[in-house]
């Protein structure tokens, strides 16, 4: 009997009973009659058809629609069956009482089942039938309770057993539901019977009920035909700590004759390192993991270790592992004697999700409680984010069982750079917890990029990769100066802006060096008043520019195109020098006696080619010949050092301060000048 879409009409949903399938669904459009009601005439709505009827759904019917065709007996026969067969043949072979295949009985249980699940909530809100023997859809209305109902379990401890139920209720009324299954092939004659498992939906007296928690319909379905179980007392510690363990985890209990202790505390978020190492070694790059512990220091090999991260939470005395499923409650058991402790902690499930989330946005991607990261990034990423962690509250530990053991505390480096005559001079040191280490100590394997050193305690320490990249250049350019302090060129008076700047080192610097951060153009000098001749405007600007470099105490490299005048702009420079305070030329010469006027400053080395020599000579009596110049060359030369002080200017080849280089480097000159420097460009020379 069809039924007018274009006439009023209400999709109804009818339960019934399938011999192989148990209880399942049919939907059905029944006419409306002049007053709105019911009529007897009715249509089956599947897949087919629904199409028709669409003006009067909504999308939890197309839902319906959907999942009940899937688990009718013809669908069901043609998703299992892999021959050409009947549905009817199909389901007397399947489920034949002596030759029937049972694990394809379990694979279509299950799957009816799921399908069943996705149903049963989509019902809430529909109108739902026992459809009738006669096929009439609409026999006997079903009411779907919209809230759920409750569970508790009970068990009572007695001396030779344990009693165990479950009672429930609805809208604070107790549901009678113990022992009313009635078996009978006619659904409508039955009182009570479990319709759905995961989770359990339970028909009773024309009610549809669910519940709260998820309970299984495995619990209840026991109790229709029978008050309660007896648990025997030979089995029951095992049964405690497995099965009552479970439900009290889950539900409400109540317990007689043992105890259930509630417990709440605010949760400690815990951290758990774990080392997996891989070394790939310097001359085989295959991987091999590594069962015992290699020395951090001495060994030449790679370690390409991962650390993997475990998230855990300690409430009181009890500490859970993270889990995305986890219950609202843990719970164990405790034997004293004769008698059952169970404590019940409560979880803060919540707050638990929100460390997650804060682990992930601090860089950590957490999953299911875990992870992983290269053994480098480990450690930088705590060492990044120590602070932040405290600051939560983490508790960060490492798992006993690895044989290495870390430092997981916090480290930080202290540089200080105080500006001295000639040179930087760098301080550093380092803490690592409760431990203070010279930097220097360290210095060899940050500049070999190793990582890991051993503590007093015998924990390895790991150096961050932030040190290895933002002080290697201080350490590379930097030369030690005794057991706690490293030197640095002032020329590298850049690097030293760069590491205040970056707030990685605190510098103290004399005001004149400090106007360099202000710096915008070399100022005008006054020409020496020794110098004899006039200065062309570049190599006027040179000598401006040596003179800069020397009121800095830097160093330069003057690279005018040949020709251009590089000897007089530094014979400027050195006259400039000696203009400042006398000279120690003879001021008187008697007969086997010199008296000099001693200069504060050393001589001026300058150092050429052989061939240059006379050259400087000439230039030298030309435009300054106040500077006192001595040629330090020849065979027969004198060694005496004492003599330089004699004067200003102390000219010699490269080959003669090869030869002298231990006799020159005990005397500190004033300047040393490389005229034609590209000659010691390569160091072998």
């Amino acid at each position: 009997m069809n039924v007018s879409p274009s006439q009023p009409f209400q999709l109804v949903y009818s339960l019934l009973q399938h011999e192989y399938l148990g209880y399942l669904f049919e939907a059905s459009a029944v006419q409306l009659n002049a007053r709105g009601e019911l009529s007897l005439q009715y249509q089956t709505v599947s897949s087919r058809n629904v199409g028709e009827f669409a003006a009067g759904l909504d999308s939890a019917d197309f839902q319906l629609v959907r999942l009940i065709d899937a688990i009718q007996q013809d669908a069901i026969a043609k998703k299992f069956s892999t021959k050409r067969i009947s549905p009817v043949d199909f389901f007397l072979k399947i489920y034949d009482p002596q030759k029937g295949d049972k694990a394809m009985q379990e694979a279509i249980g299950g799957y009816v089942e799921s399908h069943k699940c996705q149903i049963m909530p989509l019902l809430l809100g529909k109108r739902l039938f026992v459809a009738g023997n006669d096929g009439v859809p609409t026999a006997q209305p079903v009411d779907v309770l919209p809230e759920p109902a409750t569970v508790r379990f009970h068990f009572t401890r007695n001396p030779d057993n344990t009693h165990y139920y479950p009672s429930i209720r609805y809208a604070g009324q107790k549901v009678d539901f113990q022992q009313r299954e009635v078996s009978h092939r006619d659904v409508s004659q039955r009182e009570a019977f479990i319709l759905c498992d995961q989770p359990a939906w339970l028909f009773l007296d024309n009610k549809l009920y669910h519940f709260e928690a998820g309970v299984d319909g495995k619990k209840l379905r026991p109790f229709l035909t029978k008050k309660f179980i007896v648990i025997p007392k030979n089995i029951e510690e095992d049964y405690y700590r497995k099965f009552v363990s479970s439900i009290i985890t889950q539900f409400d209990v109540y317990a007689k004759g043992f105890e259930i202790r509630q417990e709440a505390y605010a949760p400690v978020p815990l951290l758990n390192l774990s080392e997996t190492k891989t070394v790939v070694s310097a001359t085989n790059r295959s991987k091999v993991y590594a069962s015992e512990e290699t020395p951090a220091v001495e060994d030449d090999s790679h370690e390409e270790g991962r650390v993997t991260f475990n998230l855990g939470f300690q409430y009181g005395e009890h500490a859970f592992r993270f889990d995305s499923f986890a219950a609202a409650a843990n719970v164990s058991m405790e034997k004293k004697g004769d008698d059952y402790i169970f404590h019940k902690v409560s979880r803060d499930l919540r707050g638990e999700r929100e460390t997650v989330l804060m682990l992930k946005n601090l860089g950590l991607d957490v999953k299911n409680g875990r992870a992983t990261l290269g053994k480098i990034g480990a450690f930088d990423w705590l060492q990044t984010h120590h602070e932040t962690l405290r600051g939560a509250g983490f508790v960060i530990g490492q798992n006993p069982a690895d044989p290495k053991r870390y430092f997981l505390g916090y480290s930080s480096i202290a540089v200080s750079i105080r500006e001295g005559n000639d040179w930087f001079d760098v301080y550093a040191t380092v803490r690592f917890g409760e431990f203070e280490i010279p930097f220097l100590k360290l210095r060899s394997l940050i500049l070999a990029r190793k990582r890991e050193f051993a503590l007093p305690n015998g924990e390895i320490a790991v150096i961050p990769e932030a040190w290895l990249t933002q002080y290697s250049d201080l350490l590379a350019l930097s030369e030690p100066e005794g057991p706690e302090r490293l030197s640095l060129r002032k020329h590298h008076l850049a690097l030293v802006q760069d590491l205040q700047r970056e707030q990685l080192a605190t510098a103290t610097m004399s005001r004149k060096l400090e106007k360099l951060r202000d710096f915008e153009e070399i100022e005008s000098y006054p020409i020496p008043e020794g110098l004899r001749g006039t200065l062309r405007p570049y190599q006027k600007a040179g000598y401006d520019w040596l003179r800069f470099l020397n009121q800095y105490r830097f160093g330069g490299c003057l690279a005018d195109d040949m020709g251009l005048g590089k000897t007089i702009e530094t014979l400027a420079l050195i006259q400039s020098q000696y203009d400042e305070e006398p000279s120690g030329a003879p001021a008187l010469k008697l007969p086997g006696i010199s008296f000099f006027n001693p200069s504060s400053k050393g001589a001026t080395l300058v150092v050429m080619p052989t061939s240059l020599i006379y050259n400087w000579q000439q230039e030298a009596e030309k435009f300054t010949p106040g500077l006192n110049i001595l040629v330090y060359t020849g065979t027969y030369r004198d060694k005496d050092l004492a003599q330089f002080d004699q004067y200003d200017v102390v000219l010699t080849s490269y080959g003669i301060v090869r030869i002298d280089i231990e006799l020159l480097k005990r005397y500190q000159f004033h300047y040393v000048i490389l005229d034609e420097s590209q000659a010691i460009k390569n160091p072998s020379s």
